[in-house]
């Protein structure tokens, strides 16, 4: 996973597939700022992801954006995703690097720097730190800074994504001072005054 300077935006799903979910995905897709987009669906059965994935897949290689799971490495290798994300409850990071191989491995280390070492060791992909703010899609258990993005920086030269309640207004003292991607949600999904097209051109 590579830094593009005109592609450092994280996409992650809503939790909950609509049926314009599609659509908005492909016109949020045609801005070309999407470098990775994430499959994110905790309250879904195996086959429902199954089908949502395939579908997703496909928008995904259209638009040369990465596709990757949340949580599911089995899911990652059936439907040959590009790599999966896993949180510290999931599968460990060495079994999952057994099974997929060389494909993208991102892991979430909240506001840990202990976290973020083990990952970097476990030969992880890249490091996702956060909540950096209030977020919209989940509650924030834990707070993360700036600081944190610079000590992970001195660390590793691996990928660094924030997360966390990210939009318009703050994305880019992030990226000022050193996350490589911006991971984003409910900005875009739950914006009561944007529509997924408008909320996505006010990130440049």
């Amino acid at each position: 996973m590579r830094k593009n300077k005109r592609k450092f935006l994280y996409l992650l799903s809503p939790n909950k597939i609509e049926k314009n979910f599609y659509k908005d995905l492909v016109s949020i897709f045609k801005f070309k700022n999407i470098s990775v987009f994430q499959l994110r669906l905790k309250k879904y059965n195996y086959k429902n992801k199954e089908i949502i994935g395939k579908k997703v897949k496909q928008i995904c290689k259209k638009f040369r954006v990465k596709f990757i799971i949340n949580d599911d490495v089995f899911l990652t290798k059936k439907l040959g995703a590009d790599g999966c994300h896993l949180g510290q409850s999931d599968m460990n990071l060495d079994k999952a690097r057994k099974i997929l191989g060389k494909k993208i491995i991102g892991i979430t280390c909240h506001n840990s720097i202990k976290l973020a070492r083990e990952a970097v060791h476990g030969n992880a992909s890249y490091i996702a730190l956060g909540a950096f703010f209030n977020s919209k899609t989940k509650r924030a258990k834990y707070k993360s800074n700036i600081n944190l993005i610079k000590k992970v920086k001195k660390l590793t030269n691996k990928p660094v994504v924030a997360i966390g309640g990210i939009n318009y207004k703050n994305y880019e003292k992030l990226l000022l001072n050193g996350a490589d991607f911006i991971a984003i949600s409910g900005y875009i999904w739950k914006n009561k005054n944007l529509n997924p097209s408008d909320a996505i051109k006010l990130i440049k």
